[in-house]
């Protein structure tokens, strides 16, 4: 394996008052990895990191002189680094571990961005107030109504746009209950050992389970199934609890 350089960063939009859920939660899967592949990643915090990032999604990593944006491909340039999480599995895991990731991205991010951008009590108070809250007026409304538009277009590419919010909730059922199943009472989603399926569900149902919203309608749905709460539990304990994690 190559050697990990100390200063390695990890780029999101401030925590405290910008960040929304869908990218805390991807922020948080790219922690969880890294963590588990026993990488140390500092994580700097810029009002623009959006469009610092080559793709324009965050989080991004600095490692060396590469920068690298979003899960997938993250996965991919550390195991060219020499570091998988997932080269125990054999080819029938590994094709099921991608399934269980496609499923979270397309139900659970997809469900994310709904609620923060076609949902019109959090689109008022929270989305728009956290999106824009780096710039002074007009610009704050600008950007928040660009995204607004941006994420919207998707959604009706999708097919999602029609939805309602209780059709959106039973589609996170649904994803949470087939994840409940696979997990059963493993420690991890492939027994004993974190893949990176494990990174990326963690870094969703946590964030779920700790954000505030206008209602706990999202979280109640991660609640329901124990086995999914306390396998965020045990993942924040081992990988998050000790080391510093501002």
């Amino acid at each position: 394996a190559e050697p990990w350089p100390e200063n390695a960063a990890l780029y999101q939009q401030l925590k405290e008052e910008q960040i929304l859920l869908s990218d805390n939660a991807s922020s948080l899967a790219v922690q969880a990895f890294l963590q588990m592949c026993n990488l140390p990643i500092r994580v700097v915090c810029r009002a623009n990191a959006e469009y610092m990032s080559p793709s324009g999604k965050v989080p991004f990593i600095h490692v060396g002189n590469q920068v690298v944006s979003e899960l997938g491909p993250i996965v991919q340039f550390v195991k060219a680094k020499g570091h998988s999480l997932s080269d125990g599995l054999d080819e029938v895991q590994k094709a099921e571990m991608k399934a269980y990731m496609e499923l979270v991205n397309n139900m659970l991010l997809t469900a994310e961005l709904y609620l923060q951008w076609c949902d019109d009590v959090t689109v008022e108070e929270i989305t728009h107030p956290r999106y824009g809250s780096p710039y002074p007026w007009p610009l704050n409304r600008i950007l928040s109504y660009q995204k607004q538009w941006e994420v919207r277009r998707k959604m009706k590419a999708i097919g999602w746009a029609g939805k309602t919010l209780e059709q959106v909730l039973e589609d996170v059922d649904q994803c949470c209950q087939a994840l409940s199943q696979r997990l059963g009472t493993q420690p991890y989603f492939f027994n004993k050992q974190p893949t990176e399926l494990d990174a990326l569900v963690f870094g969703h149902l946590f964030t779920i389970l700790t954000t505030q919203l206008t209602t706990d309608e999202l979280s109640e749905k991660v609640k329901n199934y124990s086995n999914l709460t306390a396998f965020c539990r045990r993942i924040e304990q081992q990988y998050f609890e000790g080391h510093d994690k501002d």
